[in-house]
């Protein structure tokens, strides 16, 4: 099990980093929510890390905090919601929004995510609220509308591609192409950066 890397972040494509630990380059997916926070090209970095082994791949996750990391190991123990879905969620909604879904049965701010359903947002509902009464109790009760501001001050390099990656970016989180065209050109303003494009477009989505 890879539990942690530290090394020298060298790649951003979001949702994923290539981070250069020893000559050896590891390619990891993080919730947009975790990517905001990353320092910049060739700068240090640590990040506790989730590893899946599967029959056609080995694939490495990527957290910036604890309470992230276990929110992603118990969503993908709920049955239908397997890693990309679980990376969706903490994208589009920080930890403390998603347990206040959980906490006030918001089944609309979960069916928003794409590759959720109602079946499937009402399943989480009911099977994430006992596995996360540990978590919560160290949580502050942030309503949904409050916490959304997060990150908003944060700056980012602008990147000419800016529209095209982060197209990509929600394609490679679940969200249809045409959906996720939209989103972009929606949000768009002249001289944003992918990240603050993401960002926005994924406020929008929920």
């Amino acid at each position: 099990m890879i539990a942690q890397l530290s090394g020298t972040l060298i790649e951003k494509a979001p949702p994923f980093v290539v981070i250069d630990v020893n000559g050896l380059g590891y390619e990891v997916q993080l919730p947009m929510n975790c990517f905001y926070q990353l320092p910049e090209l060739e700068q240090p970095v640590k990040l506790l890390t989730h590893f899946i082994v599967r029959e056609d791949a080995q694939l490495l996750y990527g957290f910036n905090d604890h309470q992230s990391r276990t929110l992603f190991r118990e969503l993908i123990k709920v049955n239908g919601v397997g890693p990309k879905v679980a990376l969706a969620i903490l994208s589009g909604l920080t930890s403390e929004q998603f347990i206040h879904a959980v906490q006030y049965d918001d089944v609309s701010s979960l069916v928003k995510v794409p590759g959720i359903g109602k079946k499937t947002a009402e399943r989480l509902l009911v099977e994430m609220k006992d596995r996360l009464k540990n978590l919560v109790a160290e949580l502050p009760a942030t309503p949904i509308a409050d916490s959304m501001a997060v990150n908003g001050d944060l700056s980012f390099p602008v990147n000419a591609d800016a529209r095209a990656e982060a197209v990509a970016a929600l394609e490679s989180l679940g969200y249809k192409s045409v959906q996720a065209d939209k989103l972009v050109k929606a949000c768009y303003r002249e001289g944003m950066s992918s990240e603050e494009l993401i960002r926005d477009a994924l406020k929008a989505a929920l």
